[in-house]
């Protein structure tokens, strides 16, 4: 069921803005209505006021059809207006540019609302349950609708022949990974990939599975999921014709639901990347992305694996922007290998456990490596995305591992936050100076390291001690294993190898930097 939050998302691509009222935003929306002149008594959860002479009108008019929302063509100078005929007629206001043309507009606000609306039943005529349980009595059977992955999108009310197996895959929204394993040994993936044709699966006690007929669901040559009908044995005749014909049926309803989530994700994504750049309607834009106007966090996130790479982003990106605005904390984006989340700040604890959440939902072989942005207002979030970046590049450091070592998703201890990890990014990059030969090649270190290395001294060891203890003989002589008289005699040493001007503050300065920018 389509909400009024979607419906901005959506049509605030069109240049519609909604003015006031961000309480009613979750407000469920089941139709559509014009003003007829011949007939008073037009009713409509959305009223698209043709013909209103101003923004109170509208909204005059929206009340008279018991309107949750009114949209109405007015310029911009007009959302003052806007905002308090809407607030004095409980009415949600969306004006829509003058520019825009209202035949286009009205195809938009109708596909989407009926798209979403129930029936009677509480069911929606697009609904994939509907259908489910439509193609249920057509087969005889109970029947569940999946995806490539073997997630549950739908299933049957009805338990005509169900197993404990169906049961188990209906709780947890997807086939056991038990389950898959004994489809894929018995080549049903390899079958529903090769044709169009149901395919039956004898029944296995061992898994507490009856028989099942399986059937791809297909757009061309794209494998769009699949529908499994649980039976004794193979459907024949009319049931094995019904259920062909609904993998087609299921198909265009996978295709409308793609067409209006892509039609969404665009919306969104072209808003987020607008806050991520940086821009100065910055507050307008986290308006109509549903985004309360507070701090908030930047989250870098890539996948790894060394199987289909690409296809694992898009499958992070889908999960992130599932569900409509208001049930989700996040908006994101993918830019180039990278998909980019904007979170409400709730803590980097928060941020880690959202990432978590997006990586359990992948395939166990994928690995998700990510980076925190530290809490930003709105228009700092273009810093917050660099942080997020170096955060990401650090994570990815720290933890580059082959895919196949690692079970899930995130390592322990989760993604880097920058306002927890600044120090840590900080050295990061004089690490990667060092690498680039952005530091000088010669001096008091290098002169150091090379006697260790002639010598079998100690020396870069112990002026690292010595500089980290401020000073202190005794601290460095501890961190050592040694006996302070050790560290005095080894400083004196060290000072005839090379000038170390230990009372210059600038100079023991460059060399913990020095230090640092080449410890890996």
């Amino acid at each position: 069921m389509i909400t009024l939050d979607r419906l901005v998302n959506v049509l605030g691509a069109y240049g519609v803005r909604l003015c006031g009222r961000p309480e009613r935003r979750s407000a469920r929306l089941r139709s559509v209505a014009m003003p007829d002149a011949t007939d008073g008594r037009v009713t409509g959860d959305v009223l698209v006021a043709v013909g209103a002479g101003s923004v109170t009108e509208a909204a005059r008019w929206a009340v008279a059809a018991q309107a949750t929302v009114v949209l109405v063509r007015a310029a911009a100078e007009t959302a003052r207006e806007a905002t308090v005929a809407g607030e004095s007629h409980d009415v949600a206001v969306m004006l829509v540019d003058p520019a825009v043309s209202w035949s286009h507009l009205v195809g938009v606000v109708y596909g989407l609302v009926l798209e979403g609306r129930e029936t009677e039943s509480g069911r929606g005529p697009t609904d994939l349950f509907a259908l489910a349980d439509s193609l249920a009595d057509a087969v005889g059977g109970a029947v569940t609708i999946e995806d490539p992955l073997s997630r549950v999108l739908a299933y049957s009310r009805s338990q005509q022949a169900g197993d404990p197996a169906r049961l188990e895959t209906i709780l947890v929204r997807q086939v056991p990974e038990r389950l898959r394993e004994t489809f894929r040994a018995r080549g049903v993936f390899a079958r529903l990939a090769a044709t169009d044709e149901p395919v039956f699966v004898e029944p296995d006690p061992s898994h507490g599975m009856t028989g099942r007929m399986a059937v791809a669901v297909r757009a061309g040559r794209e494998l769009l999921g699949s529908v499994w009908v649980t039976c004794g044995s193979p459907l024949t005749g009319t049931r094995h014709t019904a259920l062909a014909n609904g993998a087609r049926t299921v198909a265009l309803h996978l295709l409308r639901s793609r067409a209006s989530a892509d039609l969404e994700r665009q919306v969104e994504s072209d808003l987020v990347v607008r806050l991520l750049e940086g821009t100065a309607d910055a507050a307008t834009v986290v308006s109509r992305l549903g985004l309360a106007e507070a701090r908030m966090r930047v989250v870098a996130v890539r996948t790894h694996t060394s199987e289909e790479p690409h296809a694992m982003l898009l499958l992070a990106f889908e999960r992130a922007t599932t569900g409509f605005g208001w049930s989700r904390p996040g908006r994101s984006t993918l830019l180039g290998d990278t998909l980019y989340t904007i979170l409400p700040d709730a803590g980097a604890a928060a941020a880690r456990e959202w990432v978590a959440a997006l990586g359990a939902g992948l395939p166990p072989r994928v690995r998700v490596a990510a980076g925190i942005g530290a809490a930003a207002q709105t228009a700092e979030l273009p810093a917050s995305r660099r942080e997020a970046e170096e955060c990401l590049a650090l994570h990815e450091t720290s933890n580059a591992v082959p895919a196949h070592e690692t079970s899930h998703a995130v390592p322990a201890g989760g993604p880097p936050a920058y306002d927890e990890s600044w120090d840590d990014i900080l050295l990061h990059r004089l690490r990667a100076a060092a690498r680039a030969g952005r530091v000088p090649a010669r001096g008091p270190v290098s002169a150091l390291r090379r006697h260790d290395a002639l010598h079998d001294t100690h020396y870069v060891a112990t002026l690292r001690a010595w500089l980290e203890a401020q000073g202190d003989l005794a601290a460095a002589a501890e961190r050592l294993g040694v006996h302070a008289n050790t560290v005095r005699n080894r400083l004196r040493r060290m000072s005839e190898v090379t000038p170390l001007d230990l009372d210059d503050p600038r100079k023991r300065l460059a060399m913990l930097i020095t230090l640092a920018a080449e410890d890996e």
